[in-house]
């Protein structure tokens, strides 16, 4: 049986020139970069190199690079970090209504500590106006985040202009680009942020290694405790290994970028257009044209989207679904019903992401078996059956 991997977006695999770039610093120069034998410094020079490699790729200095656990503590960083820092001067922060819970969760302990969060609507795509985000500024907001694109939907923020705005009422701007570095150009002079969040698993990188970018004169209070590591913002004998890894995995992604892109959306389109086709009363999820190279999401009416990924692995097949049901929720995902889709329309919601490995013929596997999984499920469901009734 054919095995494709459509789910890019949940995480990569790392590509071989990575794991190459690593393998030294796992049994030759394993030591610690803290310290100052010939063992560590050898260590330390693989982190800095790394370093200087990222910084380069969003067009930061070196010192500006903070090296993380991932995506998830990059967030963390970032909202905890900034808002201790200042709550002095405000408690408010603004955010939207579509970012990752690794976003919404930090806020909700924010506000049993005492700060107040503005989330602000979205359109029917997916798609934040910076003039809402103007709107909702008090003089207590000390912080905005807006993600960069959306994990599941694919629409790219205007981050730019929101940026903008917060640089010119003198507020700190967060986004989180997990989705976004390695897959766009991502640079954070033109982005007008103050932070950045990075994820390497999710550009074929290692998993476990992320970074947070702070821009010089940012004030932020360490978000991990211990040591003096990093520069004295994050506490932890860094993951030498993978550090190097994500900044090889930078470079081939500088390398290897706008050709990928370009051939992705190709795919994308193809999917795009040939689902519609191909199957009756599907909707497309994201913004039509703004959106991410090789994101792909469709709700699919009358049936359940975990029925249908349990269908599509049975061929093989590996994709994700914008329903919650993964976890213990039997909710839908909240990004959809953002956009205004009913719960019974956000439950059928597949998601297909595409990446350095996807081919065309996975595709047309696809697009030659999708259909045929549909029209089973909907034989199966009342709610189909009952539709014109």
């Amino acid at each position: 049986m054919k095995r494709i991997y459509l789910d890019y977006a949940a995480t990569t695999p790392a590509d071989p020139k990575v794991i190459r770039a690593m393998e030294p610093y796992l049994f030759d120069r394993f030591g610690n970069p803290s310290s100052i034998h010939s063992f560590g410094q050898e260590a330390k020079k693989g982190i800095e190199d790394a370093r200087a490699n990222v910084a380069s790729f969003l067009g930061a200095r070196p010192e500006e690079i903070v090296f993380t656990s991932g995506g998830t503590e990059s967030n963390n960083f970032a909202l905890l970090g900034v808002t201790h820092a200042l709550k002095e001067k405000g408690d408010h922060i603004i955010t939207t209504r579509i970012e990752h819970h690794a976003i919404t969760e930090p806020l909700k302990f924010l506000e049993k500590n005492g700060f107040k969060t503005t989330s602000v609507e979205v359109d029917k795509y997916g798609l934040v106006d910076p003039q809402e985000i103007k709107k909702a500024i008090t003089k207590k907001t000390i912080l905005i985040s807006v993600m960069h694109a959306n994990n599941e939907i694919g629409t790219i923020e205007p981050i730019a202009q929101i940026g903008e705005l917060a640089r010119g009422a003198g507020i700190y701007f967060h986004s989180d680009a997990v989705q976004t570095v390695g897959h766009l150009p991502v640079n954070v002079g033109e982005s007008n942020v103050d932070l950045l969040s990075l994820s390497a698993h999710k550009f074929y990188g290692p998993k476990g290694v992320g970074a947070l970018y702070i821009r010089k004169g940012t004030r932020i209070e360490s978000f991990l405790r211990g040591g003096d590591q990093e520069n004295g913002r994050r506490a932890s004998t860094q993951n030498t290994a993978a550090i190097v890894g994500m900044g090889e995995a930078v470079l081939l992604c500088q390398e290897r970028m706008q050709e990928e892109a370009a051939s992705q959306a190709r795919l994308r389109d193809k999917l795009i257009k040939e689902i519609q086709d191909k199957i009756p009363e599907v909707y497309l999820n994201g913004h039509p044209t703004q959106r991410l190279p090789n994101n792909v999401n469709f709700s699919i009416k009358y049936i359940e989207g975990e029925s249908m990924l349990l269908n599509l692995d049975m061929l093989g097949i590996a994709a994700s679904t914008g329903s919650a049901c993964t976890s213990s929720s039997l909710e839908p995902s909240h990004v959809l019903l953002a956009i205004g889709l009913p719960h019974e329309i956000a439950h059928g919601s597949l998601r297909i992401t595409l990446g350095r490995w996807t081919k065309e013929e996975d595709i047309d596997y696809l697009l030659e078996h999708l259909p045929q999984v549909v029209e089973k499920l909907r034989a199966m469901s009342p709610l189909y059956d009952n539709r014109k009734k």
